[in-house]
């Protein structure tokens, strides 16, 4: 009788397989569009709401619709407030994973278009083999990395070199722009390497939810020190991107990334670090009329192929682009 109900059990999970991988393509796919149009949405709400604000209210109700969401599944949350190590962790990843992470890209979403912003987040696996390289216990550099980085960075260079220059001098709000945008792959990195080493002890969609939460918090202070509450407002376009960062870029990419994780391989997840980029500068040159041409084509060639160097590098562990925007 045993065997008869282990045999129906492992039937009807064979046949389960099928559709939980197509389920996770359609998750995967879903993740591609999601992720690639977020830079898009955070362009057009910052046209009415100032960059620390628009990212603070948004990660703290992402983080709080999650937390409650998977509260009510049965997630125990209870302890986690009654735990002072939990806590310390939420808010270092949250300050380096959302504060600094997505900080920096609204911050360099300022200047630079929506585009060329993605491209340029494609140098976040660079930044985690920098800064695995100098963390004790991280890999080492391989020339094979280095050359991944050299290219990367080299597609960069082409992406923005005419733009440093633009009216004849230095563009300064451009290049504080770029520098933000890279320190928010700094701070990605950083925290991502750190995260690794000292893991959560509650579930990934929890510990998720509570970093939304602490880091959206980290950049409502910062808002309200800057003063950008006498600056906020909504019109209904930017209202409605704000809900769809909110609802869908947060919380949606975040729960289809998920189960893509969970029913396909890494290796096939993290193609969509290829995809958000070109998603990114199509619908920035087409609903905004940002820049859109031959060099940023082979920019963004060349700073891909950097990527497929450095992650399918001899020993190296498979990095994968987060989404910061």
């Amino acid at each position: 009788m045993r065997d008869t109900a282990a045999a129906h059990y492992n039937r009807e999970a064979m046949s389960l397989q099928p559709r939980n991988q197509r389920l996770g393509y359609a998750a995967w796919i879903a993740v591609c569009i999601i992720w690639g149009t977020t830079y898009l949405g955070i362009r057009v709400a910052l046209q009415t709401m100032p960059p620390f604000l628009m990212g603070g209210l948004r990660w703290t109700a992402a983080g709080l619709l999650l937390a409650a969401g998977l509260a009510m599944r049965g997630e125990p949350v209870r302890h986690l407030f009654r735990s002072p190590a939990a806590w310390r962790r939420f808010i270092i990843y949250g300050f380096l994973l959302i504060g600094i992470g997505n900080g920096g890209v609204v911050v360099g979403e300022l200047w630079v278009p929506s585009g060329l912003t993605a491209v340029a987040i494609a140098t976040t696996p660079f930044w985690m083999v920098g800064v695995e390289a100098i963390l004790p216990g991280g890999e080492t550099l391989t020339l094979r990395k280095v050359l991944g980085l050299l290219i990367g960075f080299g597609g960069i260079l082409l992406l923005v070199w005419p733009d440093l220059w633009a009216g004849g001098g230095y563009n300064r709000s451009f290049i504080a722009g770029i520098i933000a945008i890279q320190i928010a792959c700094v701070g990605w990195a950083i925290g991502t390497s750190y995260r690794k080493r000292y893991p959560h002890e509650v579930s990934i969609p929890m510990a998720a939810a509570f970093e939304m939460i602490a880091g959206g918090v980290i950049m409502l202070v910062v808002g309200s020190g800057r003063g950008e509450w006498a600056h906020l407002s909504f019109n209904t376009v930017t209202a409605s991107v704000y809900v769809y960062l909110t609802l869908i870029g947060a919380i949606g990419g975040f729960v289809a990334y998920s189960y893509a994780c969970e029913h396909l391989p890494m290796s096939t997840v993290s193609l969509y670090a290829y995809v958000n980029p070109m998603i990114a500068v199509v619908l920035g040159a087409v609903l905004l009329g940002e820049p859109f041409g031959p060099r940023t084509l082979v920019a963004l060639a060349i700073v891909l192929i950097g990527v497929t160097i450095v992650q399918r590098a001899p020993a190296a562990k498979a990095v994968v682009i987060a989404d910061l925007g």
